[in-house]
């Protein structure tokens, strides 16, 4: 569903207390549009005394008694719902607007935005189902336990799914009854402060959602040192989630969920069908330009069907299209930025000279914007960097394997552990291949099925805590137990 290309700017100002306003220092900072690297427009720039603004207008709409917190918890959800409604009804402005500043394909923001107004519905629904136990107790006691929302939330999102990652921190915090300083990549602030539009349009009280756009150094780091955010929901790289782990233990003990990076193993079993097998690979990496967290960008292929499969791989990633956003049948845009254009095309290079065989792509992509080809490496090493290291782009290596203890010890040796997929039509070996691997969601004979309803997080250095699911919500809550004294048992 290609745009116009040129949807109206509404919103660059900060979002605070309901009210659209300039940075204290006044500072802006340009936004590009990475298909032509050009700048779309420039945005407040916040840093710590906006935060401290934005924190303080979060405080008080969280303090007891106020419209937020003596708001019904079914009329919480109402007001999600409403919200819902409305990213509904600018559906395609939104999509827009999300392909003009990150890049991705107009269709492809159109999905993310269907999956964002699916979350919000899911987690409207629990907001009067939040309920604490009565636990029966030794000695002449009533002992119940309440689940309360724990308090300001710093949310600090990426670049690669902007809208989506909004709703994966918005969804779990509102229904909680907490409120939000929210902070999006200083690479893609437009839908971000669109949503906050909506938000006021939907009649959450002042002060619940603030959106600070920034630099991570500055407006994140505010947020993470903040004595007054009771927590922190983090989504991006593994280096950056271990600085903010570290602010928020130097500062309050803040709680934290971080969902960080990953190098995730697809395995292929000789018993697949090729052509579908290939496909469900081809997607798990390429789609987002490869720009997903979870991508299955360690494709683990059982020697038998090797080059047949290498083949296919060919196939469909010199197939694929690449170019303008904004073209009908387009399904690859640009990288996010020049950091990352310049990043992927690096470790390409180091496959190359690494000795990975080059199947197919492995330069950028015309001459203006930040385009990379679909790329495919064959025998590739696991002390490759490009076997180690996340690159973040669209660029498939695979791997020969022969047996499944053998592949299930390589999957697991790596410092990540967020996804894995195998594809197979013999349920043991799906099964011993999901029970043994060191990841918090995998995937048999599909990839990247990633629903509001099923808890998203990852092992070892991919993160801790969980986003979606009933899970999510226990990140949003404490726990209070309250023991009462009884004159005699009853």
């Amino acid at each position: 569903m290609p745009g116009n290309g040129n949807p109206e700017i509404k919103y660059t100002k900060l979002f605070i207390n309901n009210e659209f306003v300039d940075a204290v220092s006044k500072k802006k900072f340009p936004t590009l549009n990475p298909a032509t690297a050009e700048k779309i427009v420039e945005v407040a720039e916040a840093d710590k005394a906006d935060v401290d603004i934005a924190v303080a207008a979060a405080r008080k709409a969280f303090a007891i008694g106020s419209p937020w917190r003596t708001l019904d918890a079914s009329a919480r959800g109402k007001l999600m719902q409403k919200f819902a409604d409305l990213v509904e009804r600018d559906r395609a402005y939104l999509s827009e607007l999300e392909s003009l500043d990150n890049g991705k394909p107009v269709g492809d923001s159109d999905f993310d935005i269907g999956c964002a107004i699916d979350t919000i519905r899911y987690f409207a629904g629990w907001a009067d189902k939040i309920h604490g136990e009565t636990i029966p107790v030794d000695g002449n006691f009533m002992t119940i336990t309440r689940k309360e929302p724990v308090g300001v939330v710093g949310s600090i999102i990426p670049w690669n799914y902007p809208i989506l990652m909004a709703v994966w921190k918005l969804g779990p915090a509102l229904t909680s009854g907490c409120t939000i300083v929210l902070k999006p990549a200083e690479q893609t602030p437009l839908t971000a402060l669109y949503l906050a539009s909506l938000i006021k349009e939907a009649g959450f009280p002042a002060g619940v959602v603030n959106v600070v756009p920034g630099y991570g150094p500055t407006a994140g780091a505010a947020l993470s040192n903040h004595l007054d955010v009771d927590k922190v929901a983090f989504t991006g790289s593994t280096d950056v989630g271990r600085l903010i782990m570290g602010a928020a233990a130097s500062s309050n003990l803040k709680r934290v969920t971080l969902e960080l990076g990953g190098k995730s193993p697809l395995v292929v079993c000789a018993d697949a069908d090729i052509a579908e097998a290939a496909e469900i690979a081809h997607g798990a990496i390429f789609n987002n330009h490869g720009q997903n967290c979870c991508a299955g960008s360690r494709t683990f292929v059982e020697a038998g069907i090797y080059e047949k499969f290498v083949a296919k791989a060919k196939e469909l990633a010199d197939a694929r299209k690449v170019g303008d956003p904004f073209q009908e049948g387009i399904q690859q845009g640009p990288q996010v930025d020049e950091d990352q254009f310049k990043k992927i095309l690096e470790l390409v290079d180091s496959g190359k000279q690494q000795g990975a065989r080059l199947v197919t792509g492995g330069n950028r992509f015309g001459t203006k914007g930040y385009f990379v080809q679909p790329t495919v490496f064959a025998d590739v090493k696991d002390d490759m960097r490009i076997a180690k290291e996340e690159i973040f782009g669209p660029v498939q290596s695979i791997f020969k394997f022969d047996n499944m203890d053998e592949v299930i010890v390589r999957a697991n040796a790596t410092t990540y552990g967020l996804a894995a997929g195998i594809i197979t039509n013999d349920i043991n070996k799906a099964l011993q291949f999901a029970q043994s691997v060191q990841a918090g969601s995998v995937w048999v004979n599909c990839y990247d099925a990633v629903l509001p309803q099923t808890p998203f997080g990852g092992y070892k250095q991919s993160g801790q805590g969980r986003e979606l699911g009933k899970e999510a919500l226990h990140e949003y809550l404490e726990t209070k137990t309250i023991t009462i004294g009884l004159k005699q048992k009853i």
